[in-house]
């Protein structure tokens, strides 16, 4: 197996960086920079903003709910029309212009007066968050790495949580400080401060773009069998209809509704749950805080072994922490396990976005990641918009949150279920096995 001829010259960072490192652990890191301020403030600040919002005009808890639902819906449907897109020329374009608008997106949040205002703003947010960041992200380590592709998306969805323990509590103060209309338009600007130099001066899109092999393989050592027949079923292609005629990709994307639907109502409602039991917001906002610092933790330790593992019995595993952390959650009155809990659901929030991507790279491999994980994301993002909006309705109608967030533990549990039957397809697991199997040349999807 030989490397393609070099398409294009390193960027700007790998000609300052030390060289002892392989390039693909500087992207990783650099995707977690992307991550912490674009998803940060996205999704970990959707939960901070709904009781301002609220406050500020009157409005319902559903009626603000349909703001993060607009997001979650409508970001999805994004990723699943740009990620062929994505496969066929690489998502540098798409990163650019969705980096500008979210942060445009963030900044108008506190300037809105009416609901149709806030919807919309939210429904542009959703565009470009779906444009620049978890497709993108994601189709990008997909390429870098194979053997090591946990580890590496540990570390760049390390920079979610990174989002949540650090600007979830400065989005706070922001606000005592001078409301929403000072603290939007502080993380829009820091969206585009440090997205940019970001993605133009040390991303890559495909290793082989800049005559390089994934994992930092090189070409003069032709890897063992097993190897090179894992990475010729990573370089097969999948069409979309070949692999919805698949049990593993109607397992990857019932498990993963279900369980969005379940985690992001309660992330989103966490903070108003949790505001009179701890005594004030900021504590409250805190426990967003906390929820992150346990997914840092806990991605990073499962990124060490997930790669030699059965990821869908790791899966499952995640979901019933989940599900049952959420139970005692609702069921206990003590401050001091309600904090215990919180950090007990933040080991598996963060993972679970993880072993979605990477269920997917495994089963459908690197070269259609973008088109498969697309649709699945669709459906995630679908469950995300779902689940707030459900919980402030149940909530609305029950007069608390015990119902709707019982209801969310129960589909947790179902998901645990649906994720075992999220295996590749007999064919294609038989072609991987097999030794012979001829490596396919990737498109090399220059920016």
């Amino acid at each position: 197996m030989t490397a393609p001829a070099r398409q294009r010259p390193l960027p700007p960072a790998a000609r300052i960086l030390p060289r002892t490192w392989f390039y693909g652990w500087y992207v990783a890191i650099a995707c977690a920079a992307l991550m912490m301020v674009g998803v940060g403030v996205g999704y970990y600040g959707l939960p901070i903003f709904l009781k301002p919002l609220k406050d500020a005009h009157g409005w319902s808890t559903a009626q603000v709910s349909w703001a993060p639902a607009i997001y979650f819906c409508v970001s999805g449907l994004t990723a699943a029309i740009v990620g062929p897109y994505v496969d066929r020329y690489g998502p540098l374009r798409f990163m650019l212009i969705g980096s500008v608008i979210n942060g445009i997106s963030a900044a108008l949040i506190g300037l809105v007066n009416e609901l149709w205002q806030l919807y919309l703003v939210y429904f542009v947010f959703a565009v470009a968050f779906g444009m620049s960041s978890n497709i993108a992200v994601n189709a990008i380590l997909t390429r870098w790495f194979v053997r090591r592709r946990a580890l590496a998306m540990s570390i760049s969805f390390t920079g979610v949580s990174l989002g949540g323990v650090i600007l979830a509590p400065v989005a706070s103060r922001l606000i005592d400080a001078g409301g929403l209309e000072l603290a939007t338009p502080v993380l829009g600007a820091l969206v585009i401060i440090t997205s940019i130099p970001v993605i133009l001066g040390v991303i890559v899109f495909d290793p082989m773009e800049v005559g390089m092999l994934p994992d930092g393989d090189t070409a003069d050592r032709e890897p063992p069998a097993a190897r090179q027949a894992a990475l010729a079923a990573q370089l097969r292609p999948w069409t979309r209809a070949e692999a919805m005629r698949t049990i593993g990709f109607w397992g990857i994307l019932i498990a993963f509704l279900l369980v969005l639907i379940a985690q992001t109502g309660y992330v989103v409602h966490q903070v108003t749950f949790l505001e009179d039991r701890l005594g004030s917001r900021s504590a409250a906002a805190f426990t967003i805080s906390v929820t992150a610092f346990g997914s840092i933790v806990a991605r990073l330790a499962v990124g060490i072994f997930a790669d030699n593992v059965d990821r869908r019995l790791l899966t499952v595993i995640l979901f019933v922490v989940q599900a049952t952390a959420i139970m005692l959650i609702i069921h206990t009155d003590s401050v001091a396990a309600t904090w215990a809990l919180t950090l007990v659901f933040g080991l598996t929030i963060g993972n679970i976005y993880m072993m979605q991507s990477l269920l997917v790279g495994e089963i459908f491999g690197m070269v259609s990641f973008g088109s498969i994980f697309g649709l699945i994301s669709l459906a995630g993002q679908v469950g995300s918009g779902l689940g707030p909006i459900g919980v402030g309705i149940i909530h609305d109608a029950t007069d608390g949150y015990t119902v709707p967030f019982t209801i969310t533990a129960i589909l947790t549990y179902i998901a645990a279920v649906a994720v075992l039957f999220a295996r590749p397809a007999p064919a294609r697991a038989a072609e991987a096995a097999a030794p012979s199997a001829p490596p396919a040349r990737s498109p090399s999807g220059a920016d």
